[in-house]
């Protein structure tokens, strides 16, 4: 048998006490990679994240061009979560600037955040990652048992697409963001009309979290160091604080002070790590450890209802806190359309070119993306960083399959290969945008 013939490839090595497992190609995860697991004396002794991923010079690109080239552009990073890319190149370069926007401006892009949340958790808990927990190899066998099931999903994705329709120009890579707010603004009839469809889909969002809260889930417990974005007023989308469990609390342009990336000769995707500290955790499990309280009225109840617990430090039980955030998506862009009543104020407020450094912070779906822009007199970029949610996590991913591949050694290679994948899907890795990931070597020696 050969990996053309198969996904999969078992070789023994004939007197010797090494073994090698290969699985070429998994597909529920955004891009390509492949894990080592090296075991001797029935002890982990290495497991490396190995991402060899294209470089796709995104940074490169940036240099030389226009200010207000740099939503678009970043856009094009992902086409899962397009907002979060153009929105922290648009907080920068404003931060940059020192443009000052009224709040109705940022309640806007809150609610188009909030269609991006949805759409993209939703893709996560009903296709990618509910499988794993049902025991489907993908959503399409899934599907025999479970269509009303997905069917549901597909509405409220729909839904969180009708968000991004409306606010961005169109549902993939949005057009109508630009330095300084929107191109142009909504009518309030078309924001009544899209909040008829809203309150269905969060209906939806309710019977979702009932749904996954019933799961099995493998137990894994670590106490992470949890960073996100926290504001006061509001659960974190784009404003606020860079925060964490042990007690940061820094400015985004503060950001470079506390976390840095290196390069690991295994992976062409940067490690970051917290300055003397290590690994840490960004995504819905560290926004919900740090920032439940802002959570929404109708989010709290049903927390109560299913019995979740205040601080959750298992990974696999982060899809409740994905539904739970869709829940709140949901609540909260029925809460912005009905309050907004600016459609006859500007679109956007004047911008002024100056030398400057700029930074955004804004929370993706998953996670915590960073961006720095150093611009010239002109407005043109010199120098541009950007730091991924994925690029923040992969240390503690590979953390938590040392500690799961530990305490679990007595599985059978193809179960515990299936509970590997499905612990990195519990971060909903977003490392290229193609559709296959995961390559497993486990070596016993």
């Amino acid at each position: 048998m050969s990996n053309k013939d198969s996904d999969k490839e078992f070789k023994v090595k004939v007197g010797t006490k090494s073994r090698t497992i290969h699985v070429d190609y998994l597909a529920r995860v955004e891009g390509e990679g492949s894990l080592y697991i090296k075991t001797k004396d029935n002890k982990v002794e290495d497991v490396k994240l190995k991402i060899f991923e294209p470089p796709r010079f995104f940074e490169a690109l940036l240099r030389g061009r226009e200010l207000f080239d740099a939503p678009d552009i970043t856009a094009r990073i992902c086409g899962i979560c397009p907002v979060a890319y153009q929105m922290s190149a648009v907080y920068a370069m404003e931060n940059a600037l020192g443009a000052i926007l009224p709040e109705y401006l940022h309640q806007l892009r809150r609610l188009l955040f909030c269609g991006e949340w949805i759409e993209s958790h939703t893709l996560h808990v009903y296709m990618l990652h509910a499988p794993d927990f049902l025991g489907y190899p993908d959503a399409i066998q899934m599907a025999k048992n479970y269509q009303n099931v997905l069917k549901r999903g597909l509405r409220i994705k729909k839904a969180g697409n009708e968000i991004i329709r409306l606010l961005g120009g169109r549902e993939i890579h949005p057009i109508n963001v630009k330095v300084g707010g929107f191109y142009q603004l909504p009518q309030k009839a078309q924001l009544l009309k899209l909040a008829e469809i809203l309150k269905q889909a969060r209906d939806d969002a309710q019977e979702t979290v009932l749904w996954v809260s019933q799961f099995t889930f493998p137990l894994l417990e670590k106490p992470y160091e949890c960073v996100a974005l926290s504001h006061p007023d509001e659960y974190p989308i784009a404003r606020g604080l860079i925060t964490s469990t042990s007690g940061l609390k820094v400015k985004v342009e503060d950001f470079d002070l506390h976390f840095e990336e290196s390069h690991v000769p295994h992976s062409t995707a940067l490690h970051a790590k917290m300055k003397n500290k290590g690994s840490y955790l960004v995504g819905p499990m560290a926004r919900y450890n740090l920032n439940q309280e802002q959570l929404s009225p109708i989010v709290k109840d049903m927390i109560k209802t299913i019995g979740f617990e205040a601080q959750c430090y298992n990974p696999f039980r982060s899809i409740i806190i994905r539904a739970l955030e869709i829940l709140y998506a949901f609540d909260e862009a029925l809460r912005i359309i009905q309050e907004y009543d600016s459609e006859k104020q500007p679109a956007s407020v004047s911008i002024e070119k100056r030398a400057a450094t700029g930074y955004g912070a804004t929370e993706a779906p998953r996670g915590l993306l960073y961006h720095r822009y150093d611009l010239n007199e002109q407005g043109l970029i010199t120098n541009a960083i950007i730091v991924p949610p994925t690029s923040q996590n992969q240390k503690t991913i590979e953390e938590d399959l040392f500690q799961y591949v530990s305490n679990n050694l007595s599985m059978p290679d193809e179960e515990l290969r299936w509970r590997c994948e499905q612990a990195i899907r519990n971060y909903d890795p977003c490392i290229s945008c193609s559709a296959h990931f995961l390559k497993l070597e486990r070596v016993h020696g």
